[in-house]
């Protein structure tokens, strides 16, 4: 027996279950939101953008914040401050302020949901026993994109913007609701939590989840634009890709526990290649739908088995800050290659978007390598558990 009881018991579900509440409300009120600037509100093509990228902005600068506020407060606390953030901000889409309150919204929804995720994954980690981690953060990644994915569909049943924000606050009290009743190991010592910001052994981690994700904004943008005169098979890829992604990380999760995390990750960047490069040459339809299947299977790793090796050297005092500052990369990487794309994308043609998306893998490839082969290549358990010792000793 351990310092802190693990597994995926009761305690650990209540936690993926309340990430997809929160996510489920995100999703929710997401699709809604344009049309509702655009035609109940008067607003711009232009005033939609700001209103919907203010959110990346906000959620990039406070990784950095939730990660410290779970490490020195603990992981309950972030948690729950970022689902009443995400329940604050549906109700401040109903107040009759127009356009203000759009951006107020959208601006705690990025704090909501940068403290969501942190506390989630952090804690879920801790639940189930750092040496599940990668399963765990594939159990919690499942909790998102399923609330993404049903959201809209939610919304679409709702039918107006005000439902929707409506069932935002909803879900997110439901989900405060669920997280009173789980009990929290974790006992934070602010005086014990890194003060350092940007901790340099992080440096390589951070930039192999970049440029993994580099290919989101070109898979997104520009998917069902190029394979528009390919057979308009995008909006079939695209499910296929979620899908695959969503299945892949539930039921293949843990590999990088079980295996060498390196395996797992390469072997899912070869994955992604395949299914870019394959999609950039335009194929028929069948083919464009495989690819993307490729693509998101191919996804479904790298996070794991990065995140597991990152959480597994870390202090226990420092997983949370350490999550934080992976998902600040992964925000970051997106924001800018979302405009490298277009840029690409509008000399060059959506295709070599595509390739480009490919070439960043190699780049990935590379700082990987200093991630599972560097000089801390060893797991460093933090001293408060050594229980962990006898468990990875079995």
């Amino acid at each position: 027996m351990g310092l802190f009881p693990t597994g995926f018991g009761g305690r650990f579900w209540c936690l993926v279950a309340a990430t997809l509440l929160g996510f489920l409300g995100v999703g929710t009120v997401l699709p809604a939101m344009a049309p509702h600037v655009r035609h109940d509100l008067g607003g711009s093509d232009q005033t939609v953008g700001f209103v919907i990228g203010i959110f990346s902005f906000m959620a990039l600068a406070s990784r950095f914040v939730s990660g410290r506020l779970a490490d020195r407060r603990g992981r309950k606390i972030a948690f729950i401050a970022g689902l009443s953030s995400c329940a604050l901000a549906g109700i401040t889409y109903l107040l009759p302020v127009g356009i203000p309150g759009l951006y107020l919204g959208r601006v705690l929804q990025g704090f909501g949901e940068a403290c969501l995720y942190t506390g989630a994954a952090a804690w879920a980690v801790e639940v189930a026993g750092i040496h599940r981690s990668g399963q765990a953060l594939g159990y919690i990644s499942t909790g998102i994109w399923g609330g993404i994915s049903a959201g809209p569909v939610v919304g679409e049943w709702l039918g107006t913007f005000q439902r929707a924000a409506m069932m935002q606050t909803a879900a997110a009290l439901v989900g405060i609701a669920v997280l009173l009743a789980v009990h929290e190991e974790y006992k934070p010592n602010p005086h014990t939590a890194s003060r350092r910001w940007f901790p340099p052994g992080l440096l390589a981690p951070g930039l192999t989840i970049g440029f993994v994700n580099v290919h989101y904004p070109v898979f997104t943008g520009f998917l069902i634009l190029h394979l528009a005169k390919h057979g308009n098979a995008g909006p079939a890829a695209f499910s296929a890709y979620a899908i695959v992604i969503l299945v892949s990380r539930f039921f293949l999760g843990g590999l990088p526990d079980r295996i060498h995390p390196a395996i797992t990750f390469y072997g899912g960047l070869v994955s992604m290649a395949v299914g870019l490069i394959v999609i950039a040459a335009g194929p028929p339809p069948v083919l464009a739908v495989a690819a993307a299947a490729t693509l998101g299977f191919g996804l479904s790793f790298p996070w794991s088995a990065v995140g597991a090796t990152v959480l597994k050297r870390a202090a226990v005092n420092e997983r949370a800050s350490s999550l934080g500052i992976l998902t600040a990369s992964y925000d970051l990487f997106v924001g800018v290659s979302s405009f490298a794309a277009g840029a690409v994308a509008t000399r060059f043609g959506y295709g070599t978007a595509f390739l480009g998306a490919a070439g960043a893998l190699l780049l990935a490839a590379i700082s990987g390598w200093v991630v599972f082969f560097g000089r801390r290549s060893e797991p460093l358990l933090d001293v408060a558990e050594p229980a962990l010792l006898r468990e990875f000793g079995e």
